[in-house]
């Protein structure tokens, strides 16, 4: 246990030295832009009066306020450290869980469940936590929301099935009368870690998939389950990650979780990977109501306002955090409730998501 935790701080540490080191490199780089706009005005200015200048005009080597040059090298020093002390700022964010509460409405959903609270949390990560008593209070946060139903979409480590030793027994308390569901995530299955062999890697998966039954979690492997209420049923239709994007992988196979699923007149699907959506669900599965996502973290890094929301993920997933809706179908894209590689949340805050079904 003590190297465990030995383990988890170096590993911390090395985390915040890299995203300060990361942060000096943009500052300076964003600073550099400006001094390179000023060497280009002035070069031009020296190349055009080069050219064009008389030489019997005196020319005034006085000036009134700051020059030009001056301003530009200060706004670039400005622009430089506004960033990496918001970076810096960030640090203190990563476990500012932002509870997010949403009502979405179905014609087709059945009466029993106008009503029904589903929290919806993705992205845990617990490798990268080093504060359990604030991943605590985030689990109390999502208690006392009172929910039915608890969905989880993936991510619940980094790597390795190790990383939840510390805290399992926290995230064992999560509990609803309907249930806690789960699926896997693209980092669930050890493809980023360099293991010994791939039989040790196949048991670090065999052994993350016992961790969400010892926390009284449902994973759901490409397959889906019934839920019902006063006679009344839907699907929960969980399946392995799905990317439409080339560098993540495609263990989902929705076509398994959903046959059996026809004559349900709601359906609900928890995939990690909203590209999803556009690459496999909105054409071919139109009868599927509402799909659940994570993944993208909103890259930890943006700009939220009422009306407003932009991130650089955006420029790679065209859903990235939110509801999104085409026609009768709807995708949430939730924020993530940890975080990995960069230590901090700039804009973008970890999320719990409550959605009410009316």
């Amino acid at each position: 246990m003590p190297n465990i935790q030995a383990a988890a701080i170096s590993k911390s540490l090395k985390s915040y030295l890299f995203a300060v080191v990361v942060g000096l490199f943009f500052a300076k780089l964003i600073a550099v832009l400006f001094f390179v706009a000023d060497d280009l005005r002035r070069g031009m200015m020296w190349i055009v009066g080069k050219l064009y200048s008389n030489p019997s005009v005196p020319v005034s080597q006085s000036a009134d306020g700051i020059t030009r040059s001056a301003f530009l090298s200060w706004m670039g020093l400005a622009a430089g450290s506004t960033l990496f002390g918001t970076l810096v700022y960030g640090f203190s964010n990563k476990y500012n869980y932002n509870l997010k509460k949403l009502k979405l409405s179905f014609d087709n959903l059945p009466a029993a469940f106008r009503g029904l609270k589903i929290i919806h949390i993705s992205d845990i990560h617990a490798g990268s936590f080093n504060d359990h008593l604030a991943v605590k209070k985030g689990i109390q946060t999502i208690l006392s929301q009172k929910a039915d139903l608890i969905l989880f979409t993936g991510d619940l480590v980094n790597d390795r099935a190790v990383e939840m030793d510390e805290v399992k027994h926290l995230f064992a308390d999560l509990n609803a009368p309907l249930g806690v569901y789960s699926i896997l995530g693209n980092h669930d299955y050890g493809d980023y870690y360099r293991w010994p062999s791939n039989e040790v890697k196949k048991d670090n998966l065999e052994t993350l998939k016992q961790v969400h039954s010892e926390m009284g979690w449902r994973l759901l492997m490409n397959e889906h389950i019934s839920i019902e209420r006063e006679g009344e049923k839907i699907a929960i239709l969980g399946i392995e990650n799905w990317s439409a994007k080339g560098n993540f992988p495609k263990y989902g196979k929705l076509s398994e979780a959903y046959k059996g699923t026809e004559e349900f007149p709601f359906k609900i699907l928890m995939s990690h990977d909203p590209s999803h959506w556009d690459g496999e669900v909105r054409e071919s599965y139109k009868d599927i109501d509402l799909m659940l996502s994570g993944h993208t973290h909103g890259m930890q890094f943006g700009v939220e306002l009422p009306g407003f929301k932009w991130s650089p993920v955006q420029y790679m997933y065209r859903q990235w955090a939110g509801l999104y809706e085409t026609g009768n179908q709807k995708l949430y894209v939730n924020r993530g409730f940890g975080f990995i590689g960069y230590p901090g949340r700039v804009g973008i805050l970890p999320e719990i998501t409550l959605i009410e079904l009316v």
